[in-house]
């Protein structure tokens, strides 16, 4: 039996997933770079700004937290 997801982590897949096929990348690639910068919970926790927006909006977020590591809102750290 499956267990309950909670609407946030449903939403982090179905971003993670379609993040992917937007990079052109494969899934777990992606999670892995996320992962290897450190930026996968702060992703995670975007949930009630991304869910709220434009998925290209996030897209564009997420490549400046790959990129620049901030945020596009973020000014300089």
């Amino acid at each position: 039996m499956l267990s309950k997801i909670d609407e946030e982590t449903w939403f982090f897949i179905y971003l993670l997933e379609h993040y992917a096929e937007y990079k052109n990348e494969k899934t777990g690639d992606v999670l892995r770079e996320w992962d290897e910068k450190g930026i996968t919970q702060e992703i995670y926790d975007g949930y009630f700004q991304y869910h709220q927006e434009r998925l290209e909006n996030a897209y564009e977020d997420i490549d400046s937290l790959v990129t620049m590591g901030k945020h596009l809102a973020c000014g300089p750290q």
